[in-house]
Order: structure tokens, then C-alpha cells, then sequence
């Protein structure tokens, strides 16, 4: 547990001080909070989505982040274009499978991806049964509650699709809830905190992903994703004490991401378990 911790701390700090850009493709309601987010813990924002702009940004960057919340047709030649680059350069990029089996845009979109897998996976339960069970691997299911961007499913019922497709990527899933879950098919890890306020506003969800994305330019993906999922831990547990709405929580929660320090974030209460 201590050098985990001490992995997370380095990747906060490496951020601060090198101020990597993760390029990212995103849900068109949540650009703005996903760049903050970014901005906050140190990273740097690029929000793209023609062909070529998405192909040259994958060839200069570190990482990358695609989320398929909103759609538009031109993603067809964007996303077949980018599969292809990213599975060349190999760099780390995250995915957030916003709305698995909503429409055949996104579903083609997301079989095209599974030929260059993702090195972190990021959603709520729901989405990630339903991605596993589009991908054909164990544990997923086409009958998981996906509704919209809300989940129906129970973080722990999505462990065995969560383990599925780490094992299947050689990264990490992170599976957001009350109890956030993050694995590498190794260990499963749990992150608590949070605000019940993240619920009520647009985008913590697409923002962590993009956050994701800006410690994977510096860390495994284990670490990236548990770096992430524990500064926004923390993060709102902070912002929780300090409003009373969710209005001036999506401010003081990107403050709280601001003023982090590399020890706070290690220390946000974590359980990990080591698989057999």
C-alpha cells in the first residue's frame, strides 16, 4: 500500500510540474468543466474533433481521451482515422463509453476502438457491463440498465466486467459509484469520498475521464486511474463542506482539484485487494 501510495503521489506532482497536454474528444455538454478539470490538476486542454486535428494531436501527444457521450457523423471518419493512429503510436488514451448500446453511430464506433484498445476504461457501472458485453468478453451482458448517461447497475455488480476488460486492454477500468472501483486485473482497489453533489451537476463523470487521461501522460494506468479517481475523492468531499447547492460546488470542486497536495490525495481513504 505504501509504494502505491507513493506512485500516486509522484503522479500528482509530475503533472504540476511538467503540465502534459491530454488531447481529448468529448461529450459537447461538459467541453468547458472537462478542460477545467484538466487545467485544475496541472494538465493542458486541446478539445478537438475533425479527422485531421485528432490524427495530428495523437501523433504529438502523450495520451489521449475520447468520449462518445454526443455524436455527430463526422466522428465515423474521426474515430476510424484516430483507431488506426492510436493502435500505431501506442500511446495511453482513455475511453469513456458514454451510453453503450444507444444508437449504431456509437456502438461501431466502440467496436472499431476494441481493435486499439484503450489503456484506461472509465464509466458508471452500467456502461461498463454493457461494454464488455459488446466486446464479447466474460462478465459482460447486453441486459445491463444503461439509461442515458445514468447508470442502473451497482458498482460491485460490475467487478467481474470491470476485471473482463483490464485483463482484455492490459490496463485499467474505473468504475464510478458511492465507492468508486479501480483495476488492472491484478488488484481491485476501492477510492471513497466523493459528494452526493456530483450527482447534480453536468460532466463529473466526462471530466473524470479527461483527468484520467492527463496522469496517464505520466504514470501506469492503474496509477493514472486511481490518481484520478482519488483527487476527485477528495476533491468533493472538500467542496461539499464549503456550499449549499450544486451551483457553487462545480466551482469550489475546481478549486479543491487546484489546491490538492500530492500527500492529500495519497492519503484519501483507499482498500485494495489482490487477486488470486
Amino acid at each position: 500500500m505504501e509504494e502505491l501510495k507513493k506512485e500516486i503521489r509522484k503522479a500528482v506532482e509530475d503533472v504540476r510540474r511538467t503540465n502534459p497536454m491530454a488531447p481529448s474528444i468529448t461529450n459537447t455538454v461538459t467541453i468547458n468543466f472537462v478542460a477545467n478539470t484538466q487545467l485544475a490538476v496541472g494538465g493542458s486542454a486541446a478539445m478537438i474533433y475533425l479527422p485531421d486535428e485528432a490524427d495530428a494531436m495523437a501523433r504529438m501527444a502523450k495520451s489521449f481521451y475520447i468520449n462518445v457521450g454526443t455524436m455527430f457523423p463526422i466522428y465515423e471518419e474521426t474515430f476510424s482515422q484516430l483507431a488506426k493512429t492510436l493502435k500505431e503510436t501506442s500511446i495511453p488514451w482513455v475511453l469513456d463509453p458514454v451510453a453503450v448500446g444507444i444508437g449504431q453511430l456509437r456502438e461501431a464506433s466502440l467496436l472499431k476502438f476494441k481493435e486499439a484498445p484503450p489503456k484506461i476504461i472509465r464509466g458508471n457501472a452500467s456502461e461498463i457491463i454493457a461494454l464488455c458485453g459488446l466486446w464479447g468478453l466474460e462478465g459482460g451482458g447486453e441486459g445491463s440498465n444503461v439509461r442515458g448517461v445514468d447508470a442502473q447497475d451497482q458498482v460491485e455488480e460490475a467487478k467481474e466486467a470491470a476485471i473482463s476488460l483490464a485483463k482484455f486492454t492490459g490496463g485499467a477500468v474505473a468504475v464510478s459509484g458511492p465507492v468508486d472501483l479501480v483495476t488492472d486485473g491484478k488488484r481491485v482497489a476501492r477510492s471513497y469520498g466523493g459528494s452526493h453533489y456530483l450527482e447534480k451537476i453536468t460532466g463529473a463523470g466526462c471530466s473524470l475521464g479527461g483527468v484520467c487521461a492527463v496522469y496517464a501522460t505520466c504514470a501506469s494506468p492503474f496509477v493514472a486511474a486511481l490518481t484520478a479517481t482519488a483527487i476527485y475523492n477528495l476533491a468533493g468531499k472538500r467542496a461539499e463542506e464549503r456550499v449549499e447547492g450544486p451551483g457553487s460546488f462545480q466551482v469550489e470542486f475546481i478549486n479543491a482539484l487546484y489546491t490538492a497536495s500530492p500527500e492529500d490525495v495519497s492519503n484519501n481513504k483507499l482498500e485494495v485487494e489482490v487477486l488470486l
